[in-house]
């Protein structure tokens, strides 16, 4: 991990908030809400930074790259895909740590850039409402993406859960072109099977059988490209 010399101003990963600024506000608010940046490159990240732990600090904000966070129970590990727009803070357990063997990993997945939201920050964060609500909403949007991702986990097909994940990646991440959607996000069969629940071999079975259905093809230098439109019955992806 490494705390860089410049700062990055919150707007350019709050495009929602922008939105309903007037343009005076807009150049106001970007010469006051300036966080130091935390440059991570691609791999595990280990160390913590100390400053989320502060109670009065909203935490840390996703401003560019793509992180996976794994939640570990025991010998079961599941991850979730954390992109711009996102905030890290560390939970506030009740009563202290969790009484059974639980763990939170993170792993890079494209060089990250994210912004430091400690004490300072935050505080001149709560001046701009449309601030606010903006990362108010994210945090709202983060929590109904894991509640869509806990229901896919419950289907019963491989294929309908991978199609089912790869429209959701595409709502946020994609990119609409002649030839389909492209989602343009570089991830092992390994992860793919930790995010809809299912084991690797699962998955790339899985793969194939939508590559061979025309619902998806993978892109030269890494993602994927989806085809026609979201499956309407689960039960019958192909």
């Amino acid at each position: 991990m490494q705390v860089a010399d410049d700062k990055v101003c919150l707007l350019d990963a709050l495009p929602d908030a922008v939105r309903v600024m007037s343009d005076e506000d807009v150049e106001s608010a970007r010469g006051e809400l300036l966080a130091r940046v935390i440059v991570q490159p691609e791999g595990e990240w280990v160390s913590p930074v100390a400053e989320v732990f502060d109670p009065l600090a909203m935490g840390l904000l996703v401003m560019e790259g793509l992180l996976a966070r794994h939640v570990r129970l025991g010998e079961t590990r599941t991850t979730e895909l954390v992109g711009p727009g996102d905030i890290l803070r560390p939970p506030d357990l009740e009563g202290g740590e969790a009484k059974f063997p639980a763990g939170i990993e993170f792993t890079v997945l494209e060089d990250a850039r994210l912004a430091l939201l400690d004490r300072d920050v935050t505080a001149a964060v709560c001046h701009w409402q449309p601030v606010v609500t903006s990362i108010v909403t994210a945090a709202a949007r983060r929590s109904f993406s894991l509640a869509e991702l806990l229901a896919l986990s419950h289907l019963r097909r491989v294929d309908a859960r991978l199609i089912v994940l790869f429209w959701q990646l595409a709502y946020r991440f994609g990119r609409v072109g002649a030839d389909g959607v492209s989602v343009p996000l570089r991830l092992t069969h390994e992860t793919l099977g930790r995010v809809v629940g299912a084991q690797r071999p699962s998955v790339t079975t899985a793969l194939n059988q939508l590559e061979a259905a025309g619902r998806l093809s993978r892109r030269e230098g890494g993602g994927w490209l989806l085809h026609g439109e979201p499956p309407e019955d689960l039960g019958r992806v192909r």
